[in-house]
């Protein structure tokens, strides 16, 4: 019989006492976490195809006359993720779900962490102290994915001071949510990185087990009671996994707190750490119970390891259907895992299901503080002005990086250049040469901002759905501080391009017009990274954004008035969407004025077949479009383009 029961643990704390967290932050509240006949399922869609009716028919499955007549129908179906899992864990101890890849651990935890919902597929009873999943529950747990979701620009110092000045409440003052920050620092042993940068798989930071100590601390900073981690680790050496499974076993022993942990394959002193183990296989439980009695119960029901092995290895191996039998080699049985969970329901599962039901989970006590949590969850998050301004900061420090690194830089100094010797003091009787300038600083702007753009969201989706599900953050003070970051880094560029083309070329030499040639420049770059923002915002997908991106700039620049004078008329209304079309005009307009100038300079009366499209070139760049109306359409389209990424985002319910 496998008996379960709440481990009491020492109260007294080892950290550093230049910082009290308690007497800064809320106490931490004792959560017990109970989960009941907890099940998952979602819908798949097929395609039912005459193959499936063929492998119904050899199987002896039924089909439908209606499948017969239509072979490409398709057929909705449900997979069950998860089956009637229960469970139950109290303040002070570890619960570690083991179980191979595909068993539902992920699933499990995103349940607990209360980012699955009731109607959505899930059912059965998830309960914290006997209640319900509220907002104040929810706001007192922490979850770590198992992608360790950062920015790789910043430091990890920085990192954690702008998580605390976002995610602590206003009615503390910011030199304590840096004191904060600093304490969990120490606490989770990150003072000798926290210099250094976080970095990903591209640029080198920290280590892979200090990058998940981070990800930790981001949760920590909030004191939260109950905290659930997806495998920690998950490419960690035995000793870095250790060390870290170590600091959550002393978080949980010292401070009471709640930890509910999946793995993928424990050492067996990491396994020793374990209060209770929850084994899964394929979404079905295979046993629930204290961690040093699950050999002996596996023992009991006839699978015993033929030699001394790690208990969490021997586990895995059930789960997966592995087993070694009278001496033989090991290999998968089905039966196995079947035999097991046939067990466990029949054996384990009442009694665990009787127990969970019950216990009690708190005393009265705790029940009345989590309800006065309640009132005081409404100062619990920053101001939308007090978001937007720290989150612009955050944008500035790391965008910095993407925008002026050495590649971006050379880029834009080269093709500036390029350009200068290309039309070197080109004349100003020279139409044909000058358009040519204009169009081509056109084209480099349009594409480059746009295309830039695309990647901007869907580089930021697991960030951004990491934290708004933290509740960090409003959307509205995300996105417009993102926009607003990216003005001044966005315009640099385009400035020092333009100094070094306009004078090398030898365009209208007047201070106003080069001014007014910036302006448009600075305005077209605006348009075409809103343009950008709205694809990637409506795909969130780099690639298909990017190529979408460059279909439309492509169709952007072809009825943009240079290459085609006669458009089709079929096609003729592209022109009146593309931002091309309005910023060429525009560039024009302040070189030759209302197309006066051209009629003067342009000989239409010589039948040299090089003067023969001059008149469509004249009719073209005078056209019927005036400059104010080309400034109000670009000022309609910058705003439009964002507007439009703003409901996307909130769309897709980033």
């Amino acid at each position: 019989m496998i008996r379960l029961h709440t481990v009491q643990r020492s109260e007294t704390l080892n950290e550093e006492p230049s910082i009290d967290l308690h007497s800064i932050m809320s106490s931490s509240y004792p959560i017990t976490l109970k989960f009941i006949d907890v099940s998952y399922r979602i819908k798949l869609e097929r395609n039912n195809s005459r193959g499936n009716n063929i492998r119904r028919i050899i199987s002896g499955s039924p089909t439908s006359s209606s499948d017969v007549e239509n072979p490409t129908a398709t057929i909705d179906q449900e997979r069950m993720i998860l089956d009637g899992i229960t469970g139950m864990v109290a303040p002070g101890q570890i619960l570690a779900v083991l179980g191979p890849s595909g068993s539902g651990k992920s699933t499990l935890l995103n349940a607990l962490a209360g980012r699955l919902h009731h109607g959505h597929g899930l059912s059965g009873k998830i309960l914290a102290n006997d209640r319900k999943l509220a907002k104040p529950v929810l706001k007192k747990t922490g979850f770590v994915p198992q992608d360790d979701v950062l920015f790789p620009h910043l430091t990890v110092r920085e990192t954690l001071i702008f998580c605390s000045l976002l995610r602590l409440p206003n009615s503390m003052s910011k030199n304590d949510k840096i004191s904060i920050a600093e304490s969990v620092i120490r606490e989770l042993g990150l003072v000798k990185c926290e210099t250094t940068i976080v970095g990903n798989s591209l640029i080198r930071g920290i280590s892979g087990g200090e990058r998940k100590r981070v990800s930790i601390a981001h949760e920590m900073l909030v004191n939260p009671s109950l905290l659930i981690l997806d495998e920690p680790t998950s490419g960690l050496d035995s000793t870095a996994a250790f060390r870290l499974v170590e600091t959550l076993a002393a978080m949980a022993a010292e401070k009471g707190k709640t930890v509910v942990t999946s793995v993928h394959q424990p050492s067996s002193r990491v396994y020793q750490m374990f209060d209770l183990v929850l084994v899964l296989s394929e979404g079905r439980c295979m046993y629930f119970g204290k961690g040093n009695e699950a050999m002996n119960y596996f023992g009991s029901v006839g699978f015993s390891p033929s030699f001394a092995m790690n208990p969490a290895d021997f586990l895995l191996d059930l789960a997966n259907g592995v087993c070694q039998l009278d001496g033989t080699s090991e290999k998968e049985q089905p039966s196995v895992r079947q035999t097991l969970v046939s067990s466990y329901y029949n054996l384990l599962a009442p009694k665990v299901k009787a127990y969970c039901t019950d216990a009690t989970s708190t005393d009265a006590k705790d029940t009345v503080i989590f309800e006065e949590s309640r009132h005081n969850c409404i100062d619990s998050f920053s101001t939308w002005f007090n978001e937007f301004n720290v989150l612009l900061q955050r944008n500035l420090k790391e965008r910095k990086y993407e925008t002026f690194n050495s590649l971006r830089v050379f880029q834009v100094i080269t093709a500036s250049i390029l350009a200068g010797f290309m039309w070197w003091h080109s004349s100003y009787t020279d139409i044909q040469d000058r358009l040519g300038l204009l169009f081509f600083i056109s084209i480099f702007w349009g594409v480059l901002s746009s295309f830039n753009a695309a990647f901007a969201f869907p580089q930021e989706r697991a960030i951004l759905a990491k934290e708004r599900a933290s509740g960090m953050y409003k959307l509205s003070s995300y996105f417009m501080a993102r926009i607003t970051g990216d003005l001044p880094m966005e315009l640099i560029l385009p400035i020092l391009f333009l100094t070094i083309v306009y004078w090398m070329t030898g365009l209208k030499p007047e201070l106003n017009a080069f001014l007014m040639t910036l302006i448009v420049v600075l305005s077209y770059v605006l348009v075409s990274q809103g343009l950008g923002l709205a694809f990637g915002a409506l795909i969130m997908d780099a690639k298909q954004a990017s190529t979408l991106v460059t279909v439309t700039m492509l169709a952007f620049v072809l009825t943009g008035g240079y290459y085609v004078h006669k458009v089709p008329s079929f096609m003729s209304w592209m022109k009146y969407i593309s931002t091309t079309f309005y910023t060429y005009r525009l560039l024009i307009n302040v070189q030759y004025g209302d197309g006066k100038v051209i009629s003067s300079l342009l000989d239409c009366s010589s039948r040299d077949q090089e003067r023969a499209g001059c008149k469509f070139i004249e009719e073209d760049i005078r056209g019927n479009i005036h400059p104010t109306m080309s400034i109000g359409i670009l000022l309609i389209m910058f705003v439009g383009y964002r507007l439009f990424a703003y409901i996307m985002l909130r769309r897709i319910g980033a």
